[in-house]
């Protein structure tokens, strides 16, 4: 059970900071984003291109890998005393790779662009980990991601929607005088199970022009269990070199 946490925390974790650049995907500029989007009215779109904008613009839209390497403390309401654990990140376009080391079982996950690898035993499926989370904002002005505003409940926050075309949807929370996000949640099944996720940004690093989450806690409710994760980004690289042996899947 400790392991299947850990490997549920980090992989959903990826929608934090995974760069979003797809190879067959053409790019629109951010300061020229068009309405090929829906929307209910033109003050959510605005509010997305400014955060957009915020987090870097073009040079976030079209970011080509992205490097993470970092420490997390993880606790639940089942395991109180936090795990201690590294991890590292390497993404370019939709290839990925995700190592985590901990005191329990150590965890590798590599998707090569076609199909995908995972250390853990029996399985299981995530959304799609560029659909949630920060990954959403070079999506905007793109075809089939629907930006609306928030529900009446959260009216009083400065904020916005975005839905991918799979259905998987994200709330943003923005800073009032920066526009940056300083806060995300949302909800989607996992095997059958009801999992509702929130994170807050407590630090961002700019590296390459580029605005990434550094510091940030995630909280998991995943019905009987809720987790939280202090993440702690201790190495960012963006649009360094990647050879392509690193998404490479044993055979």
């Amino acid at each position: 059970m400790k392991i299947k946490i850990l490997a549920i925390l980090f992989l959903t974790a990826l929608g934090s900071f995974e760069a979003s650049a797809q190879k067959d995907e053409p790019k629109k500029s951010a300061e020229a984003v068009k309405t090929d989007v829906k929307t209910v009215d033109n003050a959510p779109l605005e509010l997305a291109k400014a955060a957009l904008l915020a987090h870097g613009g073009d040079k976030f839209k079209n970011m080509k890998t992205l490097v993470i390497r970092g420490s997390a403390d993880i606790t639940t309401s089942a395991i109180s005393q936090a795990i201690p654990a590294t991890f590292a990140q390497v993404f370019a376009g939709d290839r990925y790779r995700m190592e985590i080391n901990n005191q329990f079982t150590p965890f590798k996950q590599i998707y090569d662009g076609k199909q995908t690898s995972s250390t853990i035993r029996g399985g299981f499926s995530l959304p799609p980990i560029n659909r949630l989370g920060l990954p959403l904002l070079p999506k905007i002005g793109e075809t089939g991601y629907v930006i609306t505003a928030l529900s009446a409940d959260k009216k009083k926050k400065k904020g916005f929607r975005i839905t991918s075309p799979e259905g998987f949807y994200t709330d943003f929370y923005l800073d009032e005088k920066t526009n940056q996000v300083k806060g995300y949640d949302s909800a989607y099944e996992l095997n059958g199970m009801s999992v509702t996720t929130s994170v807050e940004i407590d630090k961002y690093k700019t590296v390459e022009g580029v605005v990434i989450p550094e510091k940030y806690v995630q909280r998991f409710d995943m019905g009987q269990i809720t987790a939280y994760a202090d993440f702690k980004a201790k190495e960012i690289l963006v649009n360094s070199e990647v050879a392509d042996d690193v998404f490479t899947i044993a055979g």
